[in-house]
């Protein structure tokens, strides 16, 4: 029997089915569209020597990546091409995610129609993997935390998880919502892993507009907005990328849609902009590695990265950003930013962030989770 292939090889042909393809051309676009930048062949013949499990831990890191939708219809063509009995399987797959994300769709247009009678409403980093979906349904809401868990509980009768500590700081509740597999995460009032950021929310609503997903239209952030979040999460939070970030934001800076002349004052007045210009970049390197091209970013970002997609590392199924020194730094210069600005309890929150990421680490090596604690 082969060698199950490793999660290296499979993110490997998941980066040329996904990155290969024109960017700005949608999945749902063209979903029969195989790589043109010359991945063609070489996909086939990886196809071709895919046993049974191999294909299932294909699913399984590109579900965890959010790529299903962005990779497997491509797949699925050259599966047929060849005559490959998990073709079906793989059609099956693509129909389990739509049916998931419909479903998803509906609930999440419910939730914020009933929100919003409570405040702003905007449906942040979720719906950026279109056509894919996350695992969790993230909103951002102005309203109070009372008004909002409230709603919920009344309107869905949905149920409070557990809060951990990183959650209470970050005025964030998820909820569990019957009938409905995805938990509902809403932020309110404040964006960060410590709830740092609040000058940047005025912008969040603001700009935000509605966008029509599948039958549903839905509020989300402006293109700036998008990538400040982006950044939060993947740089100073959860320090690694998934290939849907990357997708996603590659096709965001191709398709000529973002105003930096906006973008960096406003990251620069919440002490982001470093971390924004180096997520960037690294995207823009790990890019070039799969279609021959760095994105066009314009000097003012490359000028302003700390460093690039030559330090991220595949360890453990994800693209692995490096904490010691370049993170933290990053991380320094925005505490320097908020206590600049005079915005002290926003300051002290953030203070707490490495005690909190410390505690994480430890409970995790005791446990196996970080939950109560992140």
């Amino acid at each position: 029997m082969p060698a199950m292939k490793n999660s290296t090889a499979c993110l490997t042909l998941l980066s040329q089915l996904s990155l290969g393809l024109e960017h700005g051309d949608r999945a749902e676009k063209n979903p029969g569209a195989v790589p043109d930048s010359g991945w063609g062949p070489q996909i086939a013949g990886t196809v071709a020597l895919y046993a049974r499990q191999d294909f299932g831990e294909l699913w399984s890191l590109a579900t965890a990546h959010h790529i299903i939708l962005r990779t497997f219809p491509a797949l699925h063509k050259v599966m047929l091409e060849q005559e490959k009995q998990e073709s079906q399987w793989c059609e099956n797959a693509i129909t389990r995610e739509r049916a998931r994300i419909e479903q998803a769709l509906s609930f999440l247009w419910a939730v914020c129609e009933e929100l919003a009678k409570a405040g702003d409403v905007v449906v942040i980093k979720s719906l950026d993997h279109w056509p894919d979906l996350g695992s969790d349904l993230d909103l951002y809401s102005n309203a109070r935390s009372a008004d909002v868990v409230a709603i919920m509980r009344e309107r869905f009768n949905a149920t409070l998880e557990k809060r951990s500590w990183g959650d209470r700081l970050a005025n964030k509740w998820n909820f569990v919502v019957p009938g409905l597999p995805e938990l509902i995460e809403v932020h309110v009032s404040r964006l960060g892993q410590t709830g740092e950021q609040v000058a940047i929310t005025d912008s969040l609503v603001k700009r935000a507009r509605k966008r029509q997903f599948g039958s549903c239209t839905l509020p989300v952030p402006a293109p700036e907005d998008r990538i400040i979040i982006s950044t939060l999460q993947r740089m100073y939070r959860h320090f690694y990328l998934r290939l849907c970030d990357i997708v996603d934001t590659a096709e965001l800076v191709n398709s000529g849609a973002i105003d930096y002349e906006y973008l960096k004052p406003l990251a620069q007045s919440a002490g982001l902009w470093d971390g924004i210009a180096t997520y960037l970049v690294t995207v823009s390197g790990y890019v070039k590695s799969y279609s021959g091209k760095f994105l066009p970013l314009p000097p003012l970002v490359t000028s302003a990265a700390r460093f690039g997609s030559e330090l991220v590392q595949l360890r453990r199924r994800f693209l692995r950003i490096p904490i010691f020194p370049q993170s933290a730094r990053l991380y320094a210069i925005e505490w320097a930013r908020l206590l600049f600005n005079g915005e002290l309890q926003n300051t002290l929150r953030l203070s707490l962030l490495p005690g909190l990421a410390v505690a994480a680490a430890v409970e995790f090596k005791l446990t196996g989770t970080d939950k109560g604690i992140w």
